[in-house]
Order: C-alpha cells, then structure tokens, then sequence
C-alpha cells in the first residue's frame, strides 16, 4: 500500500470519527513548492458531505493523522488545503524495498483478458510516411504501456491490399515500367511501387487535361479518362480472381512488404499478428444478414441494408449495397469479429487511426454492441492529429510526402550535427558514432512525437526536436548517460552499491528524487488507462528535471560520509533504471555514453 493509500483510508477514518459521516473519496495532490510538506488533501470537496469552515476541517483531520499515522510527522493548513509532511524514514523504507527490483513499476501480467491494438495498417501503393510514423510510434508505445501494467497484449494491423489505389500503381508499372524491379534499381519496394503510383497520377491529369481542351466537362473528363477506365477494369478483373493480375498483384505486394519490414525494423516496432484486406473485405456480409433478421438493420427498396442510429445522436449508415457488395463498415464488422474468433481471449480492442475517422468509429462500434458482443463495450479509438511540417501538407498522390526513411535518417544527420558540434566524442569509432547518432536521432523523433497529447496535432521541427536542453528526447538520454558515468566511476572505486544503506535522514533533494519515483507505478497504470504515451514522457521529464537539480546540489561522490554516498550512487542508480523502463514504454533507446 503506498502512502496516498494509507493516508486516503486514515482520512475517511478520521471523518468518520469526528464527524460521524462517511466520506466517499479524497483528493490528493502535490504540495506546492512555497509550502511545506509532501502531499497535499484537499478539503474543499468535503464540503460537499461535511458542513464547517475548510481550514477548521483541515486542522482537525491533520491532528488525527498525526496522532494516528507514523508516517505522518507534520502538517500545516492553508486555506482549504491541507499539507503534509512524511517522515524521512518512510521514504528510506520505501527505497530499500524497491531497490534490486530493477524492473521496478512494470507488472507482470495478471489478467487473462487480452487487448488487441490495431495500428499502421498502411496502403501497398506508397511508402510509409510522417503520418504513419505518428501512428506506428503511438499504436506501439500504447501496446507496451498496457503490457507493462498487467495486461496480455496482441500488437496487430490491417493491410489495404487491394482497391484502386493498388490497381492504379499495378498499371502504371505495365505501362512505364519496362520490367523495372527493387533489384535492378536498388530501391526499397515500397519506393519503386510507390513511385508508379506517382506515375499513375502524372498521366491522369494529363489525360483530364487533355479531354477538357477538346471540349469535354471537366468532371465528365475526371471520370472517362482512359487510365483511370483502365485501372477500373483492372480491379474488376483482380476480383474476378483473373490469374495474370492476381500475379501481378502479389509480385508488387511482396516488394512494398520487404520495403515496409526494413522501415518497421528502423522504427523499431512490430507485430504479432498481420491481417489483409483482401482477406478480410467480404468478412462481415453473414453478420449483416443475421442482424438483419434481428432487427439491428433494415433494408431499403432498392435492397441496400442500413443502420438506423439517429436516436443515439448519430444517423443512418449503409452496411451493404444494393448489389450486396460490402462497404468498408461490413468489413471493419467482420474483421472485429473475425480477431475475437482467433483469439478468443481478446476482451477489447485499440484502434490507432486518424481523427478523420471519428465517426467512422462510433458507428463501429455501436453496430457491434447492438449485434450483441460483450467485448464491443471495451473498444476505443486512439483518434490522434495530423503532422504538420513548416513547408505544409502532405500529398501523397503529387509525391510531396515526408517519406519515414528519409525522415529517419535527416533526423540521424541533424543528431551527427549537433553531437559534433558539442564536440565530446573523440574517443568513439566511426561505427560508434553512428550507432548513437540513431539512437539520438530516434530517440529526438520520438519523444517529439510521443509527449503531446494523442488529439492534438503536431507542427514537427526536427533541429528542435534534437535540442539537448527543455523537454527532448536527447536532454533525457544525456542524462541517462551522465548517471552511467557516475555508476562507472563508483564501480572502479569498489562501491558496494546492492546493500541497503541506514540513514537517519534524507537531503530535501534525495526527498524529492524518491518523491517523483514513487509516482513511476501510477504513471504507467494511468498512461495505461487513458492510452495516452504523453503521461509516461512528460513523468520523465519531470525525473530528470529532479535528477538534475539533485545532482547540481548533491555531492555523489565526493561525499565524505560512506552511507550517504552509497545511498546516493543508489539513488542515481534507481533514477537510471526508471528512466531506461519509462524510454522502453515509449520505445526510446539510451545510451550508456554520450
């Protein structure tokens, strides 16, 4: 029971008893700095079950703790804010017992009821870019998060394998392509594929262009250009199952999937389980005939099928045509519940996908809570902004995309920059220097990405990102790094570190370090809880900025007396591991020298 659990129960204690009431919950908070003290119950709330003045209030329930609690050895009341002190020797207590837990804050899992996180799924007609590098970074680091505090996790996406989209790169490489493969051009597949895509696009405004100067409307010509006729029937014959397209169609798929695995692996993220859309787009169709019969959907005249939801706020959706060909919500019905079927243990899912799909989500998944599938009420949309870069939009059609190679690797040069620059790398190999400069340069990228809040939208400035001072992924690497070097210098003097040390009492800055690690459990199941990487990035920074000014006040080792400096070395120590396990959530590298 940590100490916000012992002083929540010994507070509706001490209501109970002085005010015969029972009071629901107590609200805690930090003490602000001018105060003394280490936490902080507020009293107002209380007002709402407890009649008198808060400072009053505060004063006779502070009394009760301290008389009752041993860990509570002062107060002060401050308007309706009670502060408290914990006694150092609490503290200490608590660092011993987490001290050889280097996995300190991770729960191993505990529940047998898995979550299914969706994210990625990409087009096989480009390459991954900006955009899916946000999804890919926070689709992942959520998965991890959930893992960390106690849950089975299965890390999945969906592949859009097929459609127009393909059929338009497929064309454009018969037309233009002269045989050309990633072996005979030395790109990556998804760049040759997607460069085809480009091609696609080139010609069809050309052909547009060019029926519009013989007179014809420029929609009518939007819709007769022969290319994209061409592209048409090419996905009519794919669905027909015409065998020298389907070949086709698995001869450019396989090149953009080597493509996506070298990204991925440079990203640093993974899969447990893949699904396609070419698998999966009919999936759907028996669930909508069966709700259908139920009464969960309705047919119009012309034989197409609905979903009436107009009295939850939304309006009414199509589910299949009239021709009885599935739209993407049949799929996305089907392909739910074709996941529960493979893994029966699922017992809700995250889908990590773009906030221009709000509505597509709620519809989802109230269609599945109506078609009466209890995992429907534990699924949630990871609706997250787009990225904006200072030169503007992207279009992947124009090919003005920020492609995630590319991106990955600018950032690693900007990292090569400013660490040569900073000038402490002499004694490093040139395959040393490189290895860091990605895991800076990563680590910048990711951190930039991962500590604003999912819903917002992000303006990325990649020299900022890189920046080694405020709230960047390379100011906390540093520090991790500088903490290495610390423990280094303690290992070649002899320090026995892995014994617990017994203080009398603490320095306000070795306080306030163990403080902040203290909140590293409740970080991550909050983060776990609100699906949001933001909470465990910005909870570093926060350790860091503590770390830092601990170690500008505090003598490590040059103290003189042997307890203190053994416990701080530990200290510095514990600060290190947090820090790599916080970074692993959010799939950060350290460094151990920098």
């Amino acid at each position: 029971m940590n100490i916000q659990e012992v002083l929540s129960q010994k507070v509706k204690e001490a209501v109970t008893a002085i005010y015969e009431v029972t009071l629901p919950t107590v609200e805690f908070q930090p003490t602000r700095k001018e105060f003394a003290g280490d936490i902080t119950v507020v009293v107002f709330p209380m007002l709402r079950v407890l009649k008198g003045n808060p400072v009053q209030i505060g004063e006779q329930i502070g009394q009760f703790l301290k008389d009752q609690v041993d860990e509570v050895e002062d107060f002060n009341v401050v308007k309706g804010f009670l502060n408290i002190t914990i006694s150092d020797s609490y503290y200490l207590q608590f660092f011993n017992g987490i001290l050889k837990d280097s996995n300190y804050g991770l729960v191993a899992q505990k529940q047998e009821e898995a979550v299914m996180v969706e994210y990625s799924s990409p087009n096989t007609n480009k390459p991954l870019h900006l955009g899916h590098v946000r999804n890919n970074l926070l689709g992942y680091s959520v998965a991890e998060i959930i893992k960390a505090s106690g849950k089975k996790v299965y890390k999945t996406q969906i592949i859009n394998d097929r459609g127009i989209h393909i059929c338009k790169s497929m064309l454009a490489w018969q037309r233009y392509g002269n045989g050309e493969t990633p072996k005979s051009t030395g790109l990556k597949g998804d760049k040759l594929v997607g460069n085809y895509y480009v091609a696609f696009d080139k010609a069809y405004k050309e052909e547009i262009a060019a029926l519009v100067a013989q007179g014809v409307e420029p929609k009518v010509a939007e819709k007769e250009a022969p290319i994209l006729l061409e592209a048409q029937e090419m996905l009519r014959k794919w669905e027909a199952g015409d065998s020298e397209v389907v070949a086709l169609w698995e001869t450019m798929n396989s090149w953009v999937y080597d493509g996506f695995d070298v990204t991925y692996k440079n990203l640093g993220v993974d899969f447990d389980q893949l699904y396609y859309e070419s698998n999966t787009y009919l999936l759907g169709k028996d669930f909508v005939e069966d709700g259908l019969k139920r009464g969960v959907f309705y047919k119009k005249d012309d034989g197409s099928v609905w979903i009436d939801l107009t009295d939850e706020g939304l309006d009414e959706k199509i589910v299949l045509r009239s021709d009885g060909t599935a739209v993407y919500m049949t799929q996305d019905i089907g392909t739910a519940i074709q996941r529960v079927k493979d893994n029966p243990d699922v017992g809700g899912m995250v889908y990590t996908v773009g906030n221009e799909q709000d509505y597509h989500f709620k519809v989802l998944f109230l269609i599945l809570k109506k078609l009466g599938f209890n995992w429907a009420e534990n699924l949630y949309h990871l609706s997250y902004g787009m990225v904006d870069l200072p030169s503007g939009k992207m279009k992947s059609r124009e090919g003005t995309v920020v492609d995630a190679d590319e991106l990955m690797d600018d950032m690693a040069q900007t990292a090569a920059e400013i660490s040569e620059e900073l000038g402490k790398l002499e004694d490093y190999s040139e395959e040393e220097k490189q290895e860091l400069y990605r895991i800076i340069g990563m680590g910048a990228l990711k951190y930039f990405i991962l500590k604003v809040d999912p819903k917002k939208r992000i303006l990325f400035n990649p020299e900022e990102s890189v920046d080694f001072q405020g709230n960047t992924g390379p100011f906390i690497q540093y520090t991790y790094a500088r903490i290495q070097s610390i423990l280094r210098k303690a290992e070649e003097l002899n320090y026995d570190v892995s014994i617990a040390t017994d203080l009398a009492e603490l320095h306000e800055k070795e306080k306030e370090l163990l403080k902040q690690i203290q909140l590293f459990p409740e970080t991550i199941q909050l983060a776990a809880d609100n699906f949001s990487p933001a909470l465990i990035a910005n909870y570093t920074y926060d350790l860091v900025k503590e770390f830092n000014s601990f170690y500008q006040n505090v003598s490590i080792l040059g103290e003189t007396d042997e307890s203190k400096r053994i416990f701080r070395v530990q200290l510095a120590k514990k600060v290190g591991e947090v820090i790599k396990s916080a970074f692993m959530l959010l799939g950060i590298q350290v460094p151990e020298r920098m």
